[in-house]
């Protein structure tokens, strides 16, 4: 089920942060009432499309900081594994230089919750636990407001990378939204008129386009 409009799942869990502490007790409730959260989810550390995606955003952290938004990243390996491909060079297959927060979701009940898990727990006739599918979590987004509410989520199957540039075109429509209570239509960007939500806005703004 969509988690858009509703309150994003809680969790108190392991994670790394600033690329080197671990910390036992992490939670995005940390930032209601004062920023933005993009969280994000990939299938495994020391793999080959994810850090590709992780160290994207880490290029691009000073745009999210800009904005006033905590990016934060989690799978299904231990803090331990988290720790080690952070402390791993980028010529070995590490995303050493990576500083926002890894979230260890070891249980999977994170991603359970948040609806990314690619499986499910199942029994065999004997009645002990299997998991059907890829124990790991889809490449899931996202965006959750102040209010700690998801304003938007992204779900894509294991082989596909995502878009941070598009990450921060949702971040800039949502805050333009929230500052000038105006919507914004298809392909809009920071910069780009936005229209109101009324039949009358709506005729106005394809008029002048």
């Amino acid at each position: 089920m969509a988690l858009v409009g509703k309150r994003a799942p809680v969790f108190h869990a392991k994670a790394v942060v600033n690329g080197n502490e671990i910390v036992d007790d992490f939670s995005l409730e940390q930032f209601i009432g004062k920023k933005h959260v993009l969280f994000f989810f990939y299938p495994l550390d020391f793999t080959f499309v994810c850090p590709t995606e992780i160290i994207a955003f880490q290029e691009k952290m000073e745009e999210f900081e800009k904005r006033n938004v905590a990016v934060v990243g989690c799978s299904v390996d231990s803090e331990f594994s988290h720790w080690a491909w952070l402390n791993t060079e980028k010529n070995h297959g590490g995303i050493k230089g990576v500083k926002f927060p890894l979230v260890a979701d070891l249980s999977k009940t994170i991603s359970g919750n948040y609806g990314v898990l690619a499986g499910e727990w199942d029994s065999d006739e004997d009645g002990n636990a299997t998991f059907i599918g890829a124990p790991v979590a889809y490449r899931g987004l996202f965006l959750i407001d102040k209010q700690g509410v998801v304003r938007h989520e992204l779900i894509n199957d294991l082989p596909l990378g995502r878009s941070t540039d598009e990450a921060i075109r949702m971040v800039d429509a949502l805050q333009f939204f929230e500052e000038n209570g105006e919507v914004c239509p298809a392909n809009w960007a920071k910069g780009k008129d936005a229209m109101k939500a009324t039949a009358e806005g709506v005729a106005q703004y394809l008029g002048s386009h």
